[in-house]
This record gives C-alpha cells, sequence and structure tokens, in this order.
C-alpha cells in the first residue's frame, strides 16, 4: 500500500506509510522482531490534518492499534488529548457503529500511541506523557482516585547521540536520523535551507543511505523538508503580528494570550520566546 498522495506529506510520512516500512518501526520501537507473515493493515487518516501537515500513521497490527507522530519543535503536552481524539476516529472507522449496541462485547484493537522527537531543542531519550495531567485538580471536592480514563503517549528521541539501539533496529529510522541529522549540519555550514537540504540528500544517496527512497523522491523531499522547517518561522510571523495588535489595543495579558496560542499551535518554547519577550519559565507554565 503507497502512501496517499491526496494530501500533503512530510517526508516521515511519505517514508513511513508502507507495511513493511511499518512493521521495521515498530519492531524498532518494541525491541523485538515482528513475525513476517502477520499483516499490517494501514489505516492513517486521509483528512487528520494538523497545521496543513501530515506528518502522523496509524496501523493495526495483531490487534494492536499503532498511532505514531513525528514532532519537530518542541513536544505539545496536549499530545495525549490529540491521540485521544484521533483514536476515537479511528475507532469509528474500523468499527460499524451499529456494532456497539449489540448486547455482545466487543473486542477491538489495543491501542498504543508514540510520538518520535526529531527537534533541535535538548529533549531526554524518552518520555511518557498521560492524558490525566491534563484533567483538573478535583481534590478540593474530595476526589482522591485515579481518573476512570488514560491515555500514555511514549515520546521517543530519535535524534543522533539519543536511542542509539533502539533506532539501530531499523535501518529506515537509523537512514531517516541520518538524513535528517545531515540535513541540520549542512544547513549551519552553507547558511542555505535549500542548499543544505539538497546536499544531504546527495551525502546519503552517495553512501547508500535511503537510496532507492531519495532517487525516486528527491525533488519531493527537498521541497516537503523545506515547508517543514519553514513552518515555524512562518507561524512566527503569525503570532508577531497577532501580537503587536493586541499590545496596539494595550491589552495586559496580550503576550500571554499570544504565547498560549502558540503553545496549542505546536511552536517551541524557544520560539515564543522571541515572539513575546516573556521568559522560558514564564512560557513553560502556561496552560495551553
Amino acid at each position: 500500500m503507497g502512501a496517499n498522495r491526496t494530501y500533503k506529506d512530510s517526508v516521515f510520512s511519505l517514508l513511513f506509510n508502507h507495511p513493511e516500512t511499518l512493521r521495521e518501526l515498530y519492531g524498532a520501537l518494541e525491541g523485538h522482531d515482528l513475525p513476517p507473515d502477520l499483516p499490517i493493515t494501514v489505516n492513517t487518516l486521509e483528512d487528520a490534518l494538523f497545521m496543513e501537515r501530515v506528518n502522523d500513521l496509524s496501523f493495526v497490527f495483531a490487534d494492536v492499534l499503532v498511532v505514531v507522530f513525528e514532532h519537530r519543535s518542541t513536544v505539545n503536552p496536549n499530545m495525549p488529548l490529540r491521540c485521544l481524539m484521533y483514536l476515537s476516529r479511528l475507532y469509528e472507522k474500523i468499527i460499524d457503529n451499529r456494532d456497539v449496541y449489540k448486547s455482545k462485547r466487543l473486542t477491538i484493537p489495543r491501542p498504543e500511541c508514540f510520538v518520535l522527537y526529531t527537534g533541535a531543542a535538548d529533549y531526554p531519550d524518552e518520555m511518557r506523557l498521560k492524558l490525566s495531567e491534563a484533567f483538573a485538580d478535583l481534590r478540593g471536592l474530595g476526589y482522591t482516585g485515579p481518573p476512570d480514563l488514560e491515555l500514555t503517549v511514549r515520546v521517543v528521541n530519535i535524534n543522533r547521540g539519543h536511542n542509539e539501539d533502539l533506532v539501530r533496529r531499523s535501518k529506515t529510522l537509523s537512514g531517516y536520523r541520518e538524513f535528517i541529522g545531515k540535513a541540520r549540519e549542512y544547513e549551519g555550514e552553507m547558511g542555505s535551507l535549500e542548499a543544505g537540504v539538497k546536499a544531504a540528500v546527495k551525502y546519503c544517496v552517495g553512501r547508500g543511505i535511503l537510496k532507492e527512497f531519495l532517487e525516486l523522491h528527491g525533488s519531493e523531499v527537498v521541497n516537503m523538508l523545506f515547508t517543514e522547517w519553514n513552518w515555524d518561522d512562518a507561524l512566527a510571523v503569525r503570532f508577531e503580528e497577532g501580537l503587536e495588535e493586541g499590545l496596539e489595543k494595550g491589552l495586559e495579558k496580550g503576550r500571554e494570550e499570544i504565547a498560549r496560542n502558540a503553545l496549542m499551535e505546536g511552536l517551541s518554547a524557544e520560539t515564543i520566546q522571541k515572539i513575546t519577550g516573556l521568559d522560558i519559565e514564564t512560557i513553560r507554565n502556561i496552560t495551553p
């Protein structure tokens, strides 16, 4: 099954949106090889655009419903909520709505949610974000037990120097990490994102890294990555304009409101600091 090209792919989704590469990726995340005879059904939502980019993948393997997001900016604390909403739509897609009214209990695939972090800012090897962390604090009303609903998202840093054993388990993931790392390296050396990405493509093809993929999709990859990596800059301009408008109106909390909206859009704390002038600690304490 090939990637659906009717919407805006990311390099990540274009590379991994196939049963073979997903089997390899999931095996790396779980730490063991998956049986090659068990099928994987790709069911990525075709219209689940997030800020006009598609960097999500979902598939069913052996009664496990797996959702994987790639994240370049600071990992959004709302990822568990986003995954819950995404999973709800997937279950609606998988299950006949009429079946939920039958007397027999349904058996549904068990969900697993991952975020692969490829951003430039420092991030731990792994974090687990929980949906319950977003719930209102009701201890004052006597609620002391655990919530009735929980969802955990496993955030895995796949940048150079992080989770080396995990990344090495997947040749495709290892190649993707090397390509992204080289693109950043060359961008810094050349002072041009486009030139850096083109140089990274040439470097990887010459060394057999993602060679077939890059030869087939080279020009698309350059355009995609150029668009993806410029997205924060485009959002920054939009929020700067909003901040100026807010300040002109004399809104005392204009900076925090802009920061809150920017967090919801997925901008990094560092980018938001440049836009608003707020310190990093204040930004991190803002609830989206």
